[in-house]
């Protein structure tokens, strides 16, 4: 059945709002004073939320107005460091992928364990859990024959970047969709903002090595499409086919009428409780088009 799915603003929201704020500063060294006050004013970007809008609208002002307020990005560390130990990985999970009986179903469980490296949320991240939690463990949400025979009727694919490790992850599945003869653009976010992958991480992890990669214009949470650049709105509306990656991106995406894929794990209560499904379920959620070629929208 068929049903429509809400993603605007809950009242465990706020909450989550203020907190997001704490774990920026945590990756900063400057004075408790100048960081109460960080804090402080930020509360007037909450106060200010559109409650009919996503939770990401909200939570991309507050980022903006912390960055602002610090004058640099404060996960800039993190993200390196993050991207360093993904890199150490890379040889094991791509042979991995290699000598699975079913390399895309692999390499896509591996892109999905890489959808942990959330620091919006999280503030550290067992990786090798999760990559044994994706590889063993059912999903939540499994329309991975759907997602498959996506990707074998349409050989352009747009792959919508999400944080920086992760994306070792999705070159990974990258490399996987180039070896079926898939045409990929992967998109980055236009500017820094939590800790999303930006061109600076695509080259740091050699993505751009092997692949077109684009960034959006945009530095929103998600992909907030009246944000965008004018150039990533016309790849959007021309790509017969999108895999989206991560919770941002699904909060974003989930109401427009296109051909996506969705790969991601749901780390937010709200999320989870909307979709019906455990709160840190991994999800494959197809929300293409019917064989009548009519939009499904959401459909558990």
């Amino acid at each position: 059945m068929t049903e429509t799915i809400s993603m605007d603003v809950d009242i465990e929201c706020f909450p989550c709002f203020l907190r997001q704020v704490v774990i920026a500063l945590k990756h900063v060294e400057i004075e408790r004073e100048h960081k109460i006050e960080i804090i402080k004013q930020t509360l007037e970007d909450i106060n200010n939320t559109d409650i009919h809008l996503t939770p990401a609208h909200t939570t991309t002002l507050i980022h903006r107005r912390v960055r602002t307020l610090i004058g640099d990005d404060p996960f800039k560390e993190v993200k390196k460091r993050y991207n360093d130990v993904a890199l150490s990985l890379y040889d094991d999970l791509k042979e991995l992928v290699t000598r699975s009986a079913d390399p895309l179903m692999s390499a896509t469980r591996l892109a999905v364990a890489g959808n942990s490296i959330d620091f919006g949320i999280y503030t550290e991240v067992d990786i090798h859990g999760e990559i044994k939690r994706a590889l063993d463990d059912n999903f939540s949400i499994d329309h991975f024959s759907a997602f498959r025979e996506q990707i074998l009727s349409n050989r352009q694919i747009l792959y919508l970047l999400d944080n920086a490790g992760e994306i070792v992850f999705d070159r990974i599945l990258i490399e996987t969709l180039i070896s079926m003869n898939r045409e990929i653009t992967a998109i980055v976010k236009g500017s820094p903002v939590i800790n999303d992958a930006t061109m600076d991480d695509a080259m740091e992890t050699g993505l751009t090595e092997i692949c077109t990669v684009k960034d959006n214009g945009s530095d929103a949470i998600g992909t907030i499409l009246q944000w965008a650049s004018d150039e990533f709105k016309e790849l959007f509306a021309s790509a017969p086919f999108v895999i989206s990656k991560g919770q941002g991106n699904f909060e974003t995406l989930i109401s427009e009428n296109k051909n996506i894929s969705f790969l991601f794990q749901a780390k937010c209560e709200v999320v989870a409780r909307r979709i019906g499904v455990p709160r840190g379920g991994m999800i494959i959620l197809d929300n293409g088009m019917d064989e009548n070629g009519v939009f499904k929208g959401y459909q558990a």
